[in-house]
């Protein structure tokens, strides 16, 4: 029996990764359509493989920062800075494409949905105040927790003290960083199976039936994504590398963006993020914090979901925009997105803020709220897969940038 299954099962191990996790997605499809209530019952696999990733997510990048700086050479360059700045460009464009597109394509809602519990922050200034409060979190509880800032913080804090560490302490930490590097593979060695449980409960418990009520609101928010995804980051890819942006976009997409679409978690996603970039051969020492980093700052879908949601109360409303005041919801989106917590829907609690701008009341901006989780299946998925991809995206343009200027 065991020998006849390993028969039947060499030709798929021998697939890549993508087409077994395509295979998963079109067996939970069917799954869920033929027999829902099966469907449900594997729920655990998209479970453990989600919580398998965020497990091993925080102590990856501890070790791996503190590991890649103790081990830095003086003089061998870093690119954190271009790829830094990518991200506030990334996010700021998004931000003006959803603008664009809420004009060209505006959206009424139905405002009769119950409110949602929650603590939306009030101001950017809160915002800003807690992200430093959480870069100075107790290592210990921000691992436990996932605070990717401080986890980022102490670990650049010790790997620069341990510089001036022995050999022998320096080598242990990479081969630390290397053991915990290979339980990741083995833990995405599972993500088909993971993502074919995540599929077959998300359509077995949400269908598509509450979706097309607001039907007219996620085609706007999607379309802006693709649009980020297919047209402004490749240009900016192209900008930064004179090259044909496309071949490393769709590697992006395809290595980074499938997972995080079911994963619905940047955090999570970080794993499978710095296997892309280590396959794709990109500078260690840049992409080991440029990942991290980015799954807590780098949020131009974030951006996107915001400023749409947020313009789709006020015409709903009656309240005329203006151009000075979007451009002001765009810088506002773009910084309020940087402070979104790496996790499920956490964009969503930071549209009261945005629609105070427009005088928006903090109740009928939480059932704007309520809608954007109705809508959360097909949102926060493609939101975090564009945020997801366009991590690795920036951070392999700000390498081949810098290899290019040196060849």
């Amino acid at each position: 029996m065991i020998a006849t299954l390993q028969t039947l099962g060499r030709p798929l191990i021998r697939l890549g990764l993508i087409p077994q996790i395509a295979i998963g997605i079109v067996c939970g499809i069917l799954l869920a359509t033929l027999a829902p209530d099966t469907a449900q019952s594997v729920s655990l696999l998209g479970q453990l493989f989600i919580s398998a990733l965020k497990a091993v997510a925080p102590i990856l990048v501890f070790i791996l920062v503190t590991a890649a700086i103790a081990s830095h050479q003086k003089g061998q360059p870093t690119h954190i800075r271009s790829v830094m700045v990518l991200y506030v460009i990334g996010t700021l464009v998004a931000a003006l494409v959803a603008v664009a597109a809420s004009f060209a394509f505006p959206t009424t809602l139905a405002l009769d949905r119950p409110e949602v519990s929650g603590n939306p922050p009030g101001d950017i200034i809160e915002i800003l105040q807690n992200l430093l409060l959480n870069a100075v979190a107790n290592p210990v509880t921000a691992i436990m927790e996932g605070n990717f800032i401080a986890i980022l913080v102490w670990a650049i804090g010790l790997g620069i003290m341990l510089r001036q560490a022995s050999d022998a302490t320096r080598t242990l930490l990479g081969d630390l960083s290397d053991a915990v590097s290979n339980i990741v593979r083995l833990v995405i060695r599972f993500a088909p199976l993971g993502i074919f449980g995540l599929v077959a409960n998300t359509l077995a418990e949400s269908g598509m039936n509450a979706l097309l009520d607001y039907g007219h609101l996620l085609m706007v928010i999607v379309g802006c994504m693709l649009f980020v995804a297919l047209v402004t980051n490749p240009l900016i890819v192209y900008w930064q590398t004179r090259e044909n942006p496309y071949p490393l976009v769709f590697t992006c997409l395809r290595g980074s963006a499938i997972t995080a679409f079911f994963t619905r978690s940047s955090a999570a996603n970080i794993p499978v993020n710095l296997e892309l970039c280590k396959r794709l051969k990109l500078h260690a020492d840049t992409y080991a914090i440029s990942i991290p980093l980015g799954a807590t700052v780098n949020m131009c879908g974030a951006a996107i979901t915001i400023t749409v949601i947020t313009l789709s109360a006020a015409h709903t409303l009656g309240i005329g925009v203006d151009f000075p005041t979007a451009l002001l919801l765009c810088i506002v989106s773009a910084l309020a997105a940087c402070g979104v917590s790496g996790v499920a829907g956490g964009s969503l609690l930071l549209i009261p803020m945005a629609s105070n701008l427009f005088g928006i009341s903090t109740d009928v901006a939480m059932q704007v709220v309520a809608i954007g989780f109705v809508i959360s299946v097909v949102q926060d998925s493609t939101e975090t897969a564009l945020n997801s991809s366009t991590d690795v995206l920036f951070t392999a343009a700000a390498c081949r940038r810098e290899e290019n200027a040196q060849a």
